[in-house]
């Protein structure tokens, strides 16, 4: 009941533009966090990939706030990537792996970093995975920071994971893949 008077006081008191470049259509001036993370959970121990998508078609608003068709269909899937959703369209939007690359010391770090980077500025999220103690969870960054680091959120339940030294993970990882997206043009 209060989540419910809380989403209508939003409603109410928040003004939202709506742009309509593509089929789906994003609320320019809504916080990411607020409105997409705080609402969304992982209901699987291993499906981060899935979970990061439904994120992302949540904040493009091709889905509900109750979608969870991906990961109940994937699960705890063990053997699944990013190639998963490789050039696959979901509701319009369509998703594709980059930098799948060997992590070394000949990864291109800093092109990785400029196509996050650009991503970001044309209002796009960044589906990633880092490399941290206990494997290699799946994050969206959400935005840069004045000093140029990325911020990032993933879920673990309901209970929600921020990073903030994305670049760091990376550079002691020597690299890492992306999923980047694209949504059709209104017809």
């Amino acid at each position: 009941m209060i989540k419910i008077l809380l989403l209508l006081f939003f409603l109410i008191s928040a003004p939202t533009v709506f742009h309509s470049k593509a089929q789906t259509k994003k609320i320019d001036n809504c916080d990411f966090f607020d409105t997409v993370v705080n609402n969304h959970n992982q209901i699987f121990q291993s499906s981060g990939i899935p979970s990061a998508i439904e994120m992302v078609l949540k904040h493009c608003k091709a889905v509900g706030f109750n979608f969870y068709d991906l990961q109940n269909e994937w699960q705890n899937k063990t053997d699944g990537s990013f190639r998963d959703f490789d050039n696959k369209e979901l509701y319009g939007i369509t998703f594709s792996q980059k930098f799948n690359l060997p992590r070394n010391a000949n990864f291109p770090i800093d092109s990785l970093f400029q196509t996050i980077e650009d991503e970001l500025k044309s209002g796009k999220k960044v589906i990633i995975a880092l490399q941290v103690e206990t494997g290699w969870p799946i994050f969206v960054i959400n935005k840069q920071t004045s000093d140029g680091e990325f911020v990032s959120y993933s879920k673990l339940g309901s209970h929600t994971l921020i990073l903030r030294n994305i670049k760091d993970i990376i550079k002691k990882s020597n690299g890492t893949e992306i999923m980047t997206y694209s949504t059709l043009p209104l017809k």
